[in-house]
């Protein structure tokens, strides 16, 4: 089994975290279908997140726009990938899938609501 990390440098909202440093909370997220579960994301400003990232079906991606965070997400089986997080400032952020999966791609959307 694959194993895909990675751990963010991005200005702005996110911030650098150390990988060392464990996480506040760990949100699993599965992409299958043109739909993420959850979709909706509720986090406290300043906390680590860390996503673990699965498919129950083809290869997909995990983009949030504007911060450089864009990694793949192995199909069915074969992995999984990890984003850390960090929200230093208050407000919403929208994350896509950044692999084309089929025709209902561009539906396949999210949001993290950062309070």
């Amino acid at each position: 089994m694959r194993l895909f990390s990675i751990v963010l440098l991005c200005v702005g909202a996110v911030g650098q975290e150390p990988a060392a440093r464990k996480p506040d909370r760990v949100i699993s997220i599965v992409a299958e279908r043109f739909t993420f579960s959850p979709s909706k994301i509720e986090v406290k400003q300043g906390e680590l997140i860390e996503f673990v990232l699965t498919s129950d079906d083809t290869d997909h991606g995990f983009r949030i726009p504007g911060i450089g965070i864009d990694v793949a997400i192995p199909q069915s089986g074969k992995g999984e990938a990890r984003v850390r997080f960090v929200a230093k400032e208050k407000g919403s952020y929208a994350f896509e899938c950044s692999r084309p999966c089929g025709a209902g791609h561009n539906l396949m959307r999210g949001r993290i609501i950062v309070k």
